[in-house]
């Protein structure tokens, strides 16, 4: 019987253990091929390659066969959405955060379970007869549901202006919408890699409405159209779309005609639209909710019981602020840095973003992300870029301009120095406790190293040594100086 029992437990081990990896071989083959996608020796600055017009608005997007993308795992998208325009309902495939460049709106995500915190008063019995009737007369008389006698109720609507950034968990249906006066502009990046991805490395929008008729290029895959491996451009519907008009009327408990509505089939607008007499929604006025902003910026940073529900989490934080500067130099510029400390929900995303302005001339130390790819968006300015890694000659060297995109490797070397209107940029990271290693200044890795480990490195003097570990004493914003400094960086390079 004791042989018996140990045989038993033996064999339930080894399936345990077969089962175990035989779940981790795909994981691994996936991040294999991802390594590999990483063999990049030459970088360059990124424009759109694909534009959208809608409506009410423009939609770009980078090319996310470029290796620079495929390399950090991300998809970027830029929006530009003209005043009562709505970017429709929809939701992705990966965690993604938004950078609102310009401009002013109102933000709605569906989080399933979450309470419907937002509602308006009840309607009165002659309003909801009347509204009934004229349903009645619009479905063709049919027979009616009763209903109860309420007014609308939705999750919460959250404002947003410039400088701020949102976070949108995988899978979390969400919309934009402009309620100012000038265009909306904003940058969007998603984290395609991201574990809670479980399709693949693309780019996979799902409308909640209209007909988008966004151009995608198909690719050979598990979850794409029959036609797989072909380079064909087709038209993308909502996710209603497929559904059968019965199906969907059942469903929902409305007409078929209503049903067929869902669907968008003769909607040309496209996935941003015109709302002509401006979006009606329950909200607190705006000088109301952005005191209550103000007064959760002057909250200490932390975590706390009601941001740990993710039905009542902050999704939003603004990076343009120069009083909350995690880098300031009167002189030189600021850095504003976003991790999962300060915006509790990226911890979920596993994404981090840093907002920085560089004055004229200015130049931010040489440092490389130790733990993360970062890819950069310059939001104004101009500037000269330097990337360099384990190779012999920089694997980017150029002008990096307003409106253009570079990825930053994980561990590549990276220096910015301004041009003479300055710099200013937001960079996406894919991790959300990013951490950077400077290589000059007060913090820096050389600063750190005895002065005999760098005069044997660099074979200098002991003097020359000291200059390097302490001719810098700010932190990893520099106010412009004499060529003396860009030796050292050539040295570097």
């Amino acid at each position: 019987m004791a042989k018996l029992s140990l045989l038993l437990c033996l064999g339930v081990c080894f399936l345990v253990l077969f089962h175990a990896q035989a779940r981790q071989q795909p994981q691994s083959q996936s991040q294999s091929q991802g390594q590999n996608q990483c063999q990049v020796q030459n970088l360059d600055a990124l424009e759109p390659t694909r534009r959208i017009q809608s409506e009410a608005g423009v939609t770009e997007h980078w090319d996310e066969n470029n290796e620079q993308l495929e390399c950090a795992g991300v998809a970027v998208t830029r929006h530009t959405i003209q005043p009562r325009g709505l970017l429709l309902p929809h939701f992705n495939n990966a965690p993604k955060l938004t950078y609102i460049i310009q401009g002013r709106g109102m933000h709605g995500a569906a989080i399933p379970g979450c309470p419907e915190t937002f509602q308006s008063p009840q309607q009165s019995e002659q309003q909801q007869a009347e509204r009934e009737r004229q349903e009645y007369q619009r479905e063709g008389g049919q027979s009616q549901q009763q209903r109860s006698l309420r007014g609308d109720q939705h999750q919460k609507i959250r404002l947003f202006r410039q400088g701020d950034i949102v976070a949108t968990p995988v899978g979390v249906a969400h919309w934009f919408y402009n309620d100012g006066d000038s265009p909306l502009v904003m940058v969007t990046l998603l984290d395609t890699s991201n574990n809670e991805n479980q399709l693949d490395d693309r780019r996979r929008t799902f409308y909640l409405g209209g007909n988008p008729q966004q151009q995608q290029r198909q690719k050979e895959g598990r979850f794409f159209h029959p036609h797989q491996g072909s380079q064909q451009e087709s038209s993308s519907n909502n996710i209603f779309n497929g559904f059968d008009d019965k199906m969907l009327a059942e469903a929902f408990g409305v007409s078929t005609q209503t049903a067929r509505r869902l669907k968008g089939e003769n909607d040309n607008r496209g996935n941003i639209v015109r709302v002509e007499n401006g979006l009606q929604v329950i909200r607190p006025p705006r000088r109301q909710e952005q005191q209550e902003q103000e007064q959760e910026q002057e909250q200490p940073w932390g975590e706390n019981g009601v941001e740990e529900s993710i039905c009542y989490a902050k999704l939003r934080e603004n990076l343009d602020e120069p009083s909350r500067a995690d880098v300031y130099n009167p002189n030189a510029g600021r850095i504003n840095r976003l991790n999962s400390r300060k915006l509790p929900i990226l911890r979920l995303l596993r994404l981090n973003a840093e907002r920085g302005v560089l004055y004229k001339n200015a130049i931010m130390t040489p440092l490389w992300n130790m733990n993360s790819h970062s890819v950069m968006y310059v939001t104004r300015g101009n500037a000269r870029v330097q990337i360099v890694g384990n190779y012999q000659q920089p694997i980017y060297d150029g002008e990096l301009r307003q409106g253009q995109l570079l990825v930053v490797p994980q561990n590549f070397a990276v220096v910015r120095r301004a041009g003479n209107q300055g710099f200013e940029w937001v960079s996406f990271k894919t991790n959300d406790n990013a951490m950077i290693t400077p290589l000059a200044g007060k913090n820096s890795a050389l600063r750190a190293l005895p002065e005999g480990v760098l005069m044997n490195a660099f074979q200098i003097s002991s003097e020359e040594a000291r200059r390097l570990k302490y001719n810098r004493e700010e932190k990893e914003i520099f106010a412009p100086r004499n060529e003396q400094f860009e030796g050292v960086i050539r040295t570097l390079a």
